[in-house]
């Protein structure tokens, strides 16, 4: 297994893993989930990255790194595939998009999710992150979130 950078040939699995992922979760797709889709390019230009997990010329995972606001990142867009094995793919690509967040200056690491989904919750407890409460989850879907403070930017805390 290899983790890459986004590469045009799988764009369409990035949008195929996570549009099978919401739509048999939660039965439909939100204007956010379309809108990322349709900038794909933008938020890369934009300095946002799409990790993903290959072996043999086929996608396993994905997972996308973006800036929201100043030193905060959104890891988001975390999917699979669910055709074949996943062999630890998902952990992989969200340390890649981790590692990629920070290398580019960010210090706080936040997520929005679904407390239903496990092998989700479960990735982000095993990197370290903490769930936080909101007053808005900005997705109808989202119910739960994270927060990962990098260990030297305690005091830059963005609330």
């Amino acid at each position: 297994m290899e983790i890459i950078q986004f590469e045009e040939r799988y764009r369409q699995d990035f949008i195929d893993f996570n549009t099978e992922w919401i739509v048999s979760n939660f039965g439909s797709l939100e204007e956010h989930d379309k809108e990322t889709f349709e900038k794909i390019d933008d938020e890369i230009k934009s300095g946002a990255m799409i990790f993903f997990a290959v072996e043999n010329d086929v996608a396993l995972a994905t997972c996308m790194a973006m800036q929201v606001q100043g030193k905060t990142w959104e890891l988001c867009k975390l999917g699979s595939n669910k055709n074949v094995p996943h062999k630890g793919a998902g952990s992989a690509v969200f340390e890649a998009a981790m590692n990629w967040a920070f290398s580019h200056g960010a210090e706080r690491l936040f997520i929005l999710s679904n407390s239903k989904l496990k092998p989700a919750l479960h990735i982000y407890e095993k990197y370290g992150f903490q769930e936080i409460k909101l007053e808005n989850y900005e997705y109808v879907r989202g119910d739960i979130a994270f927060e990962y403070i990098a260990p030297s930017s305690e005091a830059c805390r963005e609330a």
